[in-house]
C-alpha cells in the first residue's frame, strides 16, 4: 500500500511542475509579439487611420516601436501626414507613448544624394527605422509599410546591412498589372527595394478585383453600426480632419466614413491597409506565394524568371474573417506596450 501512496505522490509532484514551468496558452501570445515599424501616409483615404487603430489595438500580438509618416500626393505635405496619425494616436490614449518621426516628403531620386549629410528630407524616419533594426532582437522587425517605400529606399541605402534584420510587409501595387497608388508614389523606391536583399512581402491591392485588398470593404452602414463609442475614452477631446472633436477612435471613424465617395454594390470602401496589418497577424487570412523579384519598366511589370531573388505576393483575403476580427479588436481592444 505504502508503494501505491509513494507513486500517487510522485504523480502529482510531477503533474503539478508541469503545470508550474508550462506557459498557460492565453500568454503565449503576448511572450514573442511581433515587433513593428507602422509607415505610413496616414492623411490619404480613410485605411491607414483604421490599420493604425487596428495595430494599436492588438497588444497582445504587435510591439509597436514606432509610427513613421511620409507624404503622398493626395493627402498634403509631411505636416498634415504627421497631423493625421498624431490624432490617431491620441484617439487611442497613446500620444506621447509611441515614437511618431516624420519621413520623407519628396521622392526617392530627389532625397538619396543627400542621406550621409546630417539634415535631409526625411532623416527622422530614415535614422529611427535604421536604429530600430540594428537592435538586437529574437525576431526580425516588421516594416509595415502602407503608402510609398521612400523612407524603406532610403533606411536600406542609408544602411545595407538592415536588409538581414528587417522584414518589409508593403502594401501596394496591383501586381501583376500596372498602376497603383502607393506604387505611383514612388516607383523608383519600390525598384530599389525590389533589387536589394531585403525580405520583401507585396501585399497586392487590384482595384475592382476579389483577389486583392480592394475586396476588404467595409460599408457605411456596418460602420454606424459597429464602430459607434468603440476604443478608449480621452479626456481631452481631438479634433479631426474634417473639424469635429472626437474622444475616442470609433467615432472618428464614423466621421471619416461620412466624409469619403464609396464605389460598387452595395457602395463600401476598402480598408486595404488594415488588411495588412491582418495577415501580418494571421497569415492564414490570405495565400502567399513566392516569385522571382520583377520589375517596373515604363510602368509595366517585366519579369524575371532567372532572378535568384525572391519576394512574397501576398492575394486572396478572407474578408470575412479579416472584417470580423477588426471589430473584435475594436470591441475588445488591448492597447500596445507604452515606448515612452
Amino acid at each position: 500500500m505504502k508503494k501505491h501512496y509513494a507513486l500517487l505522490f510522485f504523480l502529482l509532484c510531477f503533474f503539478f511542475q508541469d503545470c508550474r514551468t508550462k506557459t498557460p496558452a492565453h500568454l503565449q501570445m503576448t511572450v514573442n509579439k511581433i515587433p513593428v515599424i507602422f509607415d505610413t501616409d496616414a492623411n490619404n483615404e480613410l485605411d491607414d487611420q483604421h490599420a493604425l487603430a487596428y495595430l494599436l489595438f492588438n497588444g497582445n500580438t504587435f510591439d509597436v516601436e514606432g509610427v513613421t509618416v511620409n507624404a503622398t500626393y493626395n493627402g498634403g505635405n509631411i505636416t498634415q501626414h504627421y497631423q493625421e496619425a498624431e490624432r490617431i494616436l491620441k484617439l487611442c490614449n497613446l500620444s506621447g507613448k509611441i515614437p511618431l518621426l516624420r519621413g520623407a516628403d519628396a521622392g526617392f531620386n530627389q532625397i538619396e544624394e543627400h542621406i550621409n549629410t546630417s539634415v535631409f528630407d526625411g532623416a527622422e524616419a530614415v535614422n529611427f527605422i535604421i536604429q530600430k533594426a540594428r537592435a538586437a532582437r529574437e525576431q526580425p522587425l516588421v516594416i509595415l509599410a502602407v503608402g510609398k517605400l521612400t523612407n524603406v529606399a532610403l533606411a536600406l541605402k542609408k544602411e545595407p546591412a538592415i536588409a538581414q534584420k528587417v522584414r518589409v510587409v508593403w502594401l501596394g501595387s496591383n501586381y501583376p498589372e500596372p498602376g497603383e497608388y502607393n506604387q505611383d508614389n514612388d516607383t523608383i523606391a519600390m525598384n530599389y527595394v525590389l533589387n536589394t536583399a531585403v525580405p520583401f512581402e507585396m501585399v497586392t491591392v487590384r482595384y475592382g478585383k476579389p483577389s486583392g485588398t480592394d475586396a476588404v470593404k467595409a460599408t457605411k452602414a456596418e460602420i454606424n453600426k459597429n464602430m459607434p463609442q468603440k476604443g478608449p475614452k480621452i479626456a481631452l477631446p481631438v479634433t479631426g480632419r474634417h473639424q469635429v472633436a472626437f474622444n475616442n477612435f470609433g467615432d472618428y471613424s464614423v466621421n471619416l466614413f461620412e466624409h469619403i465617395q464609396y464605389h460598387g454594390t452595395p457602395p463600401a470602401r476598402a480598408l486595404f491597409d488594415m488588411a495588412a496589418v491582418a495577415i501580418v497577424k494571421n497569415p492564414a487570412w490570405a495565400s502567399a506565394r513566392q516569385i522571382p523579384a520583377p520589375i517596373l519598366k515604363s510602368n509595366r511589370w517585366e519579369e524575371r524568371p532567372d532572378n535568384s531573388r525572391k519576394i512574397t505576393v501576398w492575394e486572396n483575403f478572407d474578408r470575412d474573417k479579416i472584417m470580423a476580427d477588426f471589430y473584435r479588436s475594436m470591441d475588445q481592444y488591448v492597447l500596445v506596450q507604452a515606448k515612452k
